[in-house]
């Protein structure tokens, strides 16, 4: 009756309009993938068995060459390096923001940020200037009388390690403040009332708690320093050459993008796989540092 009602006085209920459900909901975002992520790698593996021949002949000579296990050598030595060094680093830094006081902090926090917002290429040339012969940490070095002359620290390893890490470490310093700051100081002190020395609050209650963020972060570093390369490329150069950069000769330079396809390939899998490992030890949740 009362539907009779509302009709004949134009005031019928309006219905609301339908939302999509179940696989409408997240169709948008798999399009998405699938265009701009699943299509290419695709793409790349198909060319890396297809060309210039159809077989795997390009991932035989990628992994057979002494020169290119050379490079996979140096890319995963660099990699592991930064990684365990922006640990080392990364991880008083990060107990040290969350115990400072909030103002304190955020000022920190502020410097931190506009380092990673600065153009990566100006950082590189900067650790350019100070790394060379003539720059100011080795001319600091000779004044204090601790080297006779300078040392070589541009076009080699250890110019591209000091530069990655310097990259790389807020990378690290983020995910381990999150966890860390989370982290309830009261246990630390419960720690401490039933006799723990500072070492060992340290080795077993805090780096334990801390150990997601540390593995997150650690994975993100040593999975970015696998693939990049302009940092590589600039303090490097070509007989300490990365990963990265025998991609981009490949593809570049040499136009061989069977070669450039097979060693992409081999990246994401190594990639994976290592994300795979902590999803393993750790699980969803823990890896997300929750």
């Amino acid at each position: 009756m009362s539907t009779y009602m509302d009709v004949a006085d134009g005031t019928a209920p309006t219905r609301k309009a339908a939302r999509p459900t179940g696989f409408g909901q997240v169709a948008p975002a798999l399009i998405f993938i699938a265009i701009f992520f699943a299509f290419p790698v695709v793409a790349l593996l198909l060319r890396s068995v297809m060309e210039p021949t159809l077989g795997l002949g390009n991932y035989a000579e990628l992994l057979g060459s002494a020169t290119y296990l050379k490079i996979f050598a140096n890319t995963f030595i660099v990699s592991g390096l930064v990684t365990i060094i922006s640990l080392l680093i990364g991880f008083p830094v990060a107990w040290t923001l969350a115990i400072m006081p909030a103002r304190l902090a955020s000022l920190v926090f502020a410097i931190l940020l506009l380092s990673m917002w600065t153009n990566l290429l100006a950082r590189t040339y900067a650790w350019m200037v100070l790394l060379q012969r003539t720059g100011l940490i080795n001319k600091m070095l000779v004044g204090m009388g601790l080297i006779d002359k300078p040392l070589a620290l541009v076009n080699n390893l250890t110019g591209v390690t000091i530069g990655m890490t310097y990259i790389m470490l807020p990378f690290i310093v983020l995910p381990l403040y999150g966890v860390i700051k989370k982290i309830d100081p009261a246990v630390l002190q419960a720690a401490a009332l039933c006799g723990a020395n500072r070492w060992q609050c340290l080795t077993r209650v805090l780096l334990p708690l801390a150990a997601p963020g540390m593995m997150a972060g650690a994975l993100m570093v040593f999975v970015m320093s696998l693939g990049y390369y302009v940092t590589p490329s600039l303090l490097g150069g070509t007989a300490n050459m990365m990963l990265a950069e025998l991609i981009a000769q490949f593809v570049q330079s040499l136009v061989n993008w069977g070669m450039g396809g097979a060693a992409a390939f081999v990246l994401l899998v190594v990639t994976l796989s290592l994300y795979a490992v902590q999803l393993r030890l750790f699980g969803v949740q823990n890896t997300g540092g929750r």
